[in-house]
């Protein structure tokens, strides 16, 4: 299992702290209203990651063992959207993903119609995690350590608040290459 995970490490580090719909929204409600009413929209984003989460743990295990060879195209197909990721943070802007999402409802809401969060789920479970022989236990614990990295994420985007915003509105240029450039070497190895 632990082989598993330093092969999605990078991408699932990269995908999960770098700027995004939910992470932007911790940075900027916590920031906005402090922990007590942040910390309501964080646990709203949370609730909806994990009920995204347990449905592409469902859905994928289903269909790798119903039709095992799709698993190979989707291989092919997680790479593309993770190049893709890595083109769209190379080239984004800050506040292009900032949202106004102020309660605990409207934090799960975002979260479930997150496309990032839909396909970086999807292309774990079918590119690292089911290739490897994981059954439903195994994909359910490394779905565990990706829900307790996530949350690393939120709460640390939350205590940065406009700290990280600053830091990341003046040097936003060379952070999103790194970023993507690193995205981009995780879906080269994913192909080969």
């Amino acid at each position: 299992m632990l082989n598993v995970i330093l092969s999605y490490l990078p991408y699932a580090l990269i995908t999960t702290f770098t700027p995004g719909p939910n992470n932007i929204t911790s940075l900027y409600s916590v920031s906005l209203m402090g922990w007590r009413k942040g910390g309501r929209v964080i646990l709203g984003i949370a609730s909806g990651v994990a009920f995204l989460m347990l449905l592409c743990i469902f859905f994928c295990h289903e269909l790798a063992k119903y039709i095992p060879g799709v698993v190979v195209y989707l291989k092919y197909i997680g790479a593309a959207y993770i190049l893709w990721l890595a083109v769209h943070i190379a080239m984004s802007r800050p506040g292009e993903s900032e949202s106004h999402i102020m309660n605990f409802r409207s934090g799960f809401f975002l979260s479930v119609s997150n496309v990032k969060v839909i396909l970086y789920f999807i292309t774990l479970f079918t590119v690292y995690i089911i290739p490897s022989g994981a059954g439903l236990y195994e994909m359910l614990l490394h779905g565990a350590f990706i829900m307790a990295s996530s949350a690393v994420s939120w709460c640390l985007w939350g205590a940065a608040g406009g700290l990280m915003q600053k830091f990341l509105a003046r040097y936003y240029r060379p952070f999103n290459v790194i970023m993507g450039l690193l995205l981009a070497w995780c879906a080269v190895k994913i192909i080969m």
